[in-house]
């Protein structure tokens, strides 16, 4: 067997092993941990500024713990912890950096498997990115969902809390209701309750084999989690023996199986986006066309918020992700011989799952919803293609064709929006521009724009809106996103005029300004391109390097891996 990576820091008996020992000694590790067995790393996104992740600390003990028991060294470490509730402009700008810091983080230690500790949206991907451009043994733990909230004696989820909201600048709710339901929504730490971007990014890591089964929907508070949490640090020591690196498991068949998975979720948009990213850094092929070819044929079977009606804590208790995933495997829809992180295979390691509750969990053969979970749109607005969820939008509105009502970014949006005088009614189509990857920048979860204050006072309740920004795994409605290139790219987005006609066709896969050809390049050679809005430090180089949706959003020179060797001692 090959000598592990930390034996070039720890093993030999000249000065070299001496000086390193000698600092790890100050911690009160014995001698013993340094006689070659794995040294493992504990990535941790703890933080008080990303309350998904706030427990953290509990939760790595009992990895640490799972560790010692194997007979590895825990080493526990931070990096940048991105959380979507508090982080301005957008947790999206800083994925990136996230990756950046857990990658060179990786190399430059005496590290042989590591443990990536995530939980709020961004944490997912940014962990797994720079992971795979190192290809250490890898395993994931994700934080587990809040539990469910509780409303005036009713189940109460971050869906509810939206059309809360509505209801309050409709006038049907009040401020002392807004206010009570603060406390009853978020109840504990852990992840949204509902099927958002947190609790998707954890179910793709169950579904690619790089967690173990029931990482996605434990809550955060239950027990079972910390026991999770300490079998993944036995696993991780076993993972370094058998040399089972993350290309082994992050395949082809893995991104393939998550494109499945998370249509028969009802997944985040988002996914689109990270596993793009994910892919590119472990250099496997994959692009926005898989989600239609891939996924199309998967129906949904997961009744969850936002597309349906239950909880997170709901969906654990009927049985968790294992139950899709083995329902998915006997149908034949999955690569059930996909290799995972437990030794065995995807398949294998879900045999035994159980549905306890047929309204939550659904079947292949008696759907929740036929149709999947995300649509890929083309057309001459969005040439390198635009996403939306099906599932959670009025059925009517998938084959739709309005008057464009043009918002030139947030701010336009945020003045006008429920301005009396707005020249908008229920048939037209909302746009918002620059608010993509370059042009916020960073790609801001504003897609899922507010209905028009008189609208909502009408009854309205979804309307089509189109923007090339994202929005929330935990938002719905008729709303299209991702369109690329974006405005401030140049996109044809940011032509669009107030009174043009745009077709929407989810079942054609289609999304069109209907305009002329000839007025379109009009148009477009007649633009300004705007000064970016970044002038220094990271928001700068992500502005001047950020790939555009459909490329995953990844700063170009980061696609790829370049893996574990050892760096130059420097003493």
């Amino acid at each position: 067997m090959a000598e592990r990576r930390s034996q070039d820091w720890f093993g030999g008996q000249g000065a070299k092993g001496f000086t390193h020992r000698s600092w790890v000694r100050s911690r009160g590790v014995p001698k013993d941990h340094f006689d070659g067995r794995p040294v493992i790393g504990i990535c941790n996104t703890w933080s008080e500024l990303t309350s998904c992740n706030s427990h953290f600390r509990e939760l790595a003990q009992h990895v640490r713990e799972g560790v010692l028991e194997a007979g590895g060294v825990p080493m526990e470490f931070p990096v940048i912890s991105t959380g979507e509730t508090l982080t301005r402009p957008t947790a999206m700008l800083l994925r990136n950096l996230c990756s950046m810091d857990v990658e060179e983080t990786l190399r430059a230690n005496p590290l042989d498997g590591v443990v990536l500790m995530m939980g709020c949206d961004k944490t997912t991907p940014g962990l797994l990115m720079g992971a795979a451009s190192v290809n250490l043994p890898t395993i994931g733990l994700s934080a587990g969902p809040m539990l469910n909230g509780s409303f005036r004696g009713k189940p109460f989820g971050i869906k509810d809390a939206w059309t809360l909201s509505a209801d309050l600048r409709a006038g049907r709710a009040t401020v002392a209701d807004v206010e009570e339901a603060e406390s009853c929504l978020n109840r504990t730490v852990g992840v949204c309750n509902v099927m958002g971007t947190g609790s998707t990014m954890a179910a793709m890591v169950e579904a690619m084999g790089i967690g173990l089964p029931d990482n996605a929907a434990i809550p955060a508070v239950d027990a079972r989690r910390k026991v999770l949490a300490r079998m993944v640090g036995r696993r991780i020591v076993d993972m370094v023996r058998e040399d089972l690196t993350l290309d082994k498991v992050m395949t082809r068949e893995a991104f393939e199986n998550a494109i499945k998975v998370n249509a028969a979720i009802g997944g985040s948009t988002n996914a689109v986006i990270h596993l793009t990213a994910m892919a590119r850094r472990m250099e496997v092929p994959l692009s926005i066309e898989d989600w239609h070819r891939i996924g199309r044929d998967v129906p949904t079977l997961l009744n969850i918020q936002p597309s349906g009606q239950y909880l997170m804590q709901d969906f654990h208790e009927a049985g968790g992700l294992p139950v899709i995933i083995r329902d998915l495997c006997e149908a034949g829809l999955l690569h059930g011989d996909a290799l995972t992180v437990t030794g065995r295979t995807l398949a294998e390691s879900n045999a035994q799952a159980v549905n306890h509750n047929r309204d939550v969990i659904f079947s292949v053969a008696e759907p929740f919803k036929s149709h999947s979970g995300i649509a890929v749109l083309r057309g001459n607005l969005c040439p390198e293609g635009a996403v939306i969820k099906p599932s959670a939008a009025e059925p009517r509105l998938l084959q739709h064709r309005g008057r464009a009502v043009v918002f030139e970014n947030q701010d336009d949006l945020d003045a006008r929006v429920d301005d009396p005088a707005l020249d908008i009614d229920a048939d037209s189509v909302m746009v918002l521009k620059n608010c993509g990857p370059r042009g916020f920048p960073g790609m801001p979860e504003l897609g899922m724009m507010p209905i028009p204050t008189k609208l909502l006072a009408q009854g309205v309740q979804d309307m089509v809106r189109i923007s090339d920004a994202r929005m929330s795994g935990t938002s719905f409605g008729a709303v299209v996103l991702h369109v690329s290139p974006e405005a401030a790219a140049g996109g044809v987005l940011d032509v669009v005029r107030d009174g043009d006609l745009i077709e929407l066709d989810v079942a054609a896969r289609r999304l069109d300004l209907l305009v002329s050809d000839v007025e379109l390049q009009e148009r477009l050679a007649a633009r300004e391109v705007p000064e970016p809005k970044a002038k220094r430090g990271y928001a700068r180089l992500y502005v001047d390097t950020v790939n555009q949706a459909h490329d995953g959003c990844d700063l170009d020179f980061l696609v790829g891996r370049t893996g574990s060797d050892v760096p130059p001692n420097q003493h």
